[in-house]
């Protein structure tokens, strides 16, 4: 009897990550999986090239926490997709959803509760998302990747698994990801993620202080889409909007890494053993989440950080040279952190709910 998933999640790379690491270990245990996704959704970009899964488009609206006219008719876009995404699961009759969060997957846990398959949620942040806080009472159980996590998810619903890394970053190394940049091992090298979207805030901090960092560091700097600039054109830095195959040299080969604190971002840097420097978004820009994930990584010993509203170009530098100097003991604190194997605990999981 044919095995089926469905999996969904979307609207960012962070809300993907953690399905594209447990579909290959899904295949080889024989599941057939089809994802549900947006129809313009960076999602939709990141499965086009995942052999065997079928996608399918629903209609999306966004949930916002603030007044905007857009949250008088996205309700109905919302309502549309719960539509769309029932019909998809009463055809396809999967054993089980599993989703990663993000506004498309609330249309879909609903689609699959009304058609009473059981659903899986995984949490990657320390507070829950408002798309998963909407979805949970649908959900069967909520995987979750920091242990406090269980305290905001009501009717002992949660599992604390860890954070699943995708294997292929492990996969890394360091001279491919040089002969890519051009690098050579005369310098260390720092790392710019801004998230898939990009950072305007990081990207201009970088760039304003591009001149001191290439007399210590060479720079790759992954800065998001539309927002390569060519004017920045010298030795020792190298611009790309985005990298899917190649970033597992390119983590491989950084020294250190300056961020933004999405949860799967910083616990891949945490596997690879990368000192971080993470600049949360603001509380303006977001509901607070990053920053309660950078600070409990600040309390480990894993990183440093900096809040939006007091980053300065004296205190980025600041904090840079204190992850040189400091290099070592930041790797050894990593090196202490649990080295529990998540991605075959959630895998358990799967197996065991489904039957």
């Amino acid at each position: 009897m044919t095995k089926r998933m469905l999996m969904t999640g979307g609207g960012s790379a962070g809300h993907v990550t953690v399905n594209l690491a447990l579909i290959p270990e899904l295949q080889k245990e024989g599941w057939e999986i089809s994802y549900i996704g947006s129809e313009d959704g960076i999602e939709k970009q990141l499965l086009q090239s995942v052999p065997g899964v079928a996608y399918h488009s629903i209609s999306t609206g966004k949930l916002r926490r603030y007044f905007d006219w857009n949250n008088f008719k996205d309700p109905f876009k919302v309502l549309k997709g719960v539509a769309q995404a029932y019909r998809v699961i009463r055809k396809q009759k999967p054993k089980l959803i599993f989703s990663k969060g993000g506004f498309v997957s609330v249309p879909v846990i609903i689609g699959g509760w009304f058609n009473r398959v059981p659903i899986i949620i995984h949490e990657s942040d320390l507070t829950p998302g408002l798309a998963n806080k909407i979805a949970t009472p649908f959900a069967t159980k909520v995987c979750v990747t920091f242990p406090e996590t269980k305290a905001h998810i009501k009717g002992n619903k949660a599992e604390y698994v860890g954070a699943i890394i995708r294997d292929e970053l492990k996969q890394g190394d360091g001279e491919t990801g040089k002969k890519l940049c051009g690098f050579t091992n005369d310098k260390p090298v720092l790392l710019m993620m801004g998230g898939s979207l990009g950072s305007q805030k990081l990207n201009g901090v970088l760039r304003h202080n591009l001149i001191e960092l290439t007399k210590q560091f060479q720079v790759v700097h992954i800065c998001g889409k539309g927002q390569v600039d060519d004017s920045f054109d010298q030795v020792g830095y190298k611009q790309f909007e985005y990298i899917k195959e190649e970033l597992p040299h390119i983590m491989a080969m950084a020294d250190i890494v300056v961020s933004r604190a999405g949860s799967n971002s910083i616990f891949e840097f945490l596997a690879l053993k990368k000192p971080m420097l993470l600049i949360p978004l603001s509380r303006n820009a977001s509901r607070g989440d990053q920053i309660l994930n950078a600070k409990s990584f600040q309390k480990m010993g894993y990183c440093e950080m900096v809040e939006e509203e007091e980053l300065t170009d004296a205190l980025f530098l600041q904090k840079i040279e204190k992850l040189l100097v400091e290099h070592e003991q930041y790797i050894e604190n990593m090196q202490k952190s649990e080295g529990q194997n998540s991605l075959q605990q959630v895998m358990a999981f799967i197996t065991q709910m489904a039957k």
